[in-house]
Formats: structure tokens, sequence, C-alpha cells
């Protein structure tokens, strides 16, 4: 195995703004424009306070992420303290559940984007608008992390001021009947189509296995560490504003969505944004959102590359992945790390089109890709979780006159752990989950097997050479 230190080092040339526009960007995706539809149909209005519920446990992971990378910031963070404070295989899971995270939502968002140019060219080559989609991105985090940075922030920014003009709008919908003939939708939708809880317990719990997807990404912010200036002063403002904006916006979204249009009358296909406004006869404005789920999707499609490269990267520099993986271009990026990410996404890509010419259902095809996800990408959180605990317990020095300690330790963290496994748990449950969360779990499972086979090679191998 390669010593760490002789790892390269990556520049850091992205500003405090980019990194919190790129923490952003990772967590406002198709999650929200495409998955709500089905966390609205499984819980109905009370989709409402799952998104808040979830919104909770986040708060707790990126207080305990921001209260290590405080003290030690870096490219591959919560993969580092995983390694450092728990054990070498917390670590190896979370830098190979990254990298099949991001290649299966890399894959769901490039498929979603495809979709979203149906609506302007319905007669458009899907396979071939994706191609073009993946070579784009490609070249785009080829070119220099500095130029990823750029591009990532505008496709954040484009979301970030669509969703308030949205939420504005959609507030002038329901209490002045703005572009529905002067008619106030007002709340009445919230409880008069089955109730409030209309999937009960069950369906509460069920919506959230989609919401922590689309919550994923945003430690995103540990991986771009390593790469941003000033890291200590931009880590603590981008935890603190990013957390509160990405509730404002998945909570006002969703309640706009849900105010003004009756839950159980949302289209199965598509997204329930472009719907609403079409439905109020603002058309324009559909065309507008439509251009904003775009970008959303290739903006999650942009970070997953970004992240998941830089953990590829790292896992051969640790001797875990092929070292053609490990090489820096002049540019100062992991070039064939971002090929090789690129490249699967491209083959899942290919696979998914064959897979949609068996299964004609946009959506059940998009919820079976997306959530196959979500428990590999739970496994950052819990590492992050676990790694504080063991951190504060053996640095109780560093937290002294540390401004950024993660409130009600240790009880927010073990309530955390707790709920994101009744999650997993409910993801069982829930037939149209359940074969995703075994497709992830079974990847948790291979990696760690050939983990277990490499380092007892490794350590007989030591042990032959010490005799």
């Amino acid at each position: 195995m390669r010593d760490k230190k002789s790892m390269p080092q990556l520049k850091r040339s992205m500003t405090a703004g980019q990194m919190e526009m790129i923490s952003l960007g990772g967590a406002i995706g198709v999650g929200l424009f495409m998955g709500s539809t089905s966390t609205i149909k499984w819980t109905g209005p009370s989709v409402l306070l799952a998104y808040m519920f979830v919104g909770l446990i986040l708060y707790i992971v990126m207080r305990a992420l921001g209260e290590m990378l405080y003290v030690n910031p870096g490219t591959g963070s919560f993969a580092d303290y995983a390694t450092e404070y728990v054990h070498p295989l917390a670590g190896y899971l979370a830098e190979w559940a990254n990298v099949f995270e991001y290649i299966v939502v890399g894959m769901s968002e490039v498929v979603a984007a495809t979709e979203y140019l149906r609506f302007w060219w319905p007669n458009v080559n899907a396979f071939w608008s994706g191609i073009i989609i993946i070579l784009f991105l490609l070249l785009a985090n080829l070119a220099s992390a500095k130029a990823y940075a750029s591009l990532e922030f505008w496709f954040a920014m484009i979301k970030v001021i669509t969703i308030i003009i949205m939420i504005i709008l959609g507030f002038a919908i329901i209490l002045f009947g703005f572009g529905n003939h002067g008619h106030a939708v007002g709340f009445s939708n919230l409880w008069s189509h089955g109730g409030f809880f209309t999937g009960g317990v069950k369906g509460f719990f069920f919506s959230m296995s989609i919401i922590v997807g689309s919550y994923e990404g945003i430690e995103l912010l540990g991986i771009s560490a390593g790469e941003v200036a000033n890291p200590q002063q931009a880590i603590v403002k981008s935890v603190k504003s990013v957390l509160w904006r990405i509730l404002i916006f998945y909570v006002g979204a969703i309640f706009v969505i849900v105010t003004i249009y009756p839950w159980d009358q949302l289209s199965s296909i598509g997204s329930p944004f472009v719907t609403t406004f079409a439905k109020v006869g603002i058309t324009a404005a559909a065309s507008v959102i439509n251009f904003v789920v775009l970008t959303a999707a290739l903006s999650g499609a942009n970070s997953g590359i970004y992240s998941s490269s830089r953990m590829l990267f790292k896992l051969a520099h640790d001797g875990e992945a092929p070292k053609i993986f490990g090489h820096i271009s002049k540019r100062i990026v992991p070039s064939r790390a971002i090929m090789g990410i690129s490249g699967g996404i491209l083959i899942g890509f290919i696979l998914n089109m064959i897979a949609a010419t068996i299964n004609k259902s946009t959506q059940d095809l998009f919820v079976i890709v997306f959530s196959s996800s979500v428990l590999p990408g739970m496994i950052p959180w819990f590492v992050i979780l676990l790694a504080e605990l063991r951190f504060r317990r053996n640095n109780p020095y560093l937290l002294e006159n540390h401004p950024f300690r993660l409130p009600l330790y240790p009880y927010s963290n073990y309530f955390a752990f707790v709920m994101l496994i009744v999650i997993v748990i409910f993801m069982l449950i829930n037939p149209e989950t359940r074969v995703s969360v075994l497709v992830g779990g079974a990847v948790l499972i291979i990696a760690t097997v050939v983990y277990l086979i490499r380092h007892r090679k490794s350590s007989k191998g030591e042990i032959e050479n010490g005799e």
C-alpha cells in the first residue's frame, strides 16, 4: 500500500462561495424535482414534515462533519475520518460507496435530463442527447477544479434563484389567485383530499428514503474542503448557510406544490414542478421551471463526477483501486479518475436505456435506479456520526476552544444514527424500494468481502516477508 504522504496535492483554487454552491448543487437535484412525485404519493401533504424531519438528521450530520473539518480539512475528508476514528474498512466502504452512489446518481440525473429535453423537443433522441451531456460534463471536469467550480456555481445559482421566484409566485397563487383567474387557491388542499397524513406512519417513513437520497450530496462540502482557500472560515460559513438554504428550498417548494395542486392528482410522469405551473395556466413559467430542472440534473451529475473522481483518486493512492486512477493532469485534476467515473455513468446510462425499452414507466424506473444509491449514499452519514464520537473522545483538548461544536452531543449523534437505521428498515418494508436497498446492500457486502480478502493476503505476505 502506498504512503498517503506521497499522494499529489490538489490545488486550492475554489472560493468559499463556490464551495457553498457546490454543496447546494449536490443536494438540489432530481431527487427533489422528480423524486418528490413518489414522496407525495406515499404520504400526501405530510411530506412537508418528512422533509423537515430528515432535515434535522441532516443538520446533525453536517454539524458533526463541520466539527471535524474545522480541525482537519482535506480532500476525501469523511473517509479519512472513518479510517482514523472508526476502522480502515469504514473508510474503504465510505470511499467505494461514494463512487458507486455517484455513478448511479449521475446515471439517473442524465436520464432525467434527457426527459426534460423532451419538454421542448418531443422527438429528440434520448440516447444521443445523453451521450452529449456526459461528454460535456467530462470536458468541464477535465478542464480544472476552478472551471468545474465556476460551472457548478452557475448551475446552482440558476436553481436557487428560480426556486425562490417559484416560491414567491406560489404564494401569490395561493393567496391572491395570480395566474388562476383571480381565484385564490387557499390552503384547503393540505387536508381536503384524505387528510394531512394520507399514508399513515408507514407512508411517512416510506417517503423518507427518497428524501434522504435527495439530501445526499451535501457532504460534498467536506470533499471540496481540500480545494478551497481559507478552509476553516469557509467551512463554518458554508455548513451554517447551506443547511438553512436547503431546508427553505425543499420545504418551500414542496409546500407550494401540495398547496396549489391536490396531492392525489399530481401526474406520475415527469416533474410535479412543471405540472403545477402548467395547471394554473402559467405556461411560460412551466418552460422556465423545465429549464431549471434540466440544470438541476446537469448540476447533480456534475457534482457527482467531481466528488467520486476525488474518492477514486484517493483510493488509487491508498492502494485500494487501480493505480491508473491516481494520475494528476497538467491542469492539477485527477483526469483518469474523472474519465473512469464518466465511463461508469456512460455504461450505466446505456444499460438504463435498454431497461427503459422493457419498462415503459419512467417514474417507476427512476425510483428503482435512484433509490439503489440511497443506502450506499447513507454510508458517509453513518461514518461521520461514528467518527465524530471517537474524535471527541480522542481529542478533548481540541474541543476546548472549538467554535463549531455539535450541539447536544452525544444524544443528537445517537438520535440521528438510530433514525437512519429506522429509515433503512422501512426501505426494506416498502416493495417499491426493497429491490433497490438490497442492490445497495449487495454492493456494500461485495466491497467488504473484497477488502477482507485483499487485506488478508497482504497481511500473510507481510508475515512471510518478516519470517
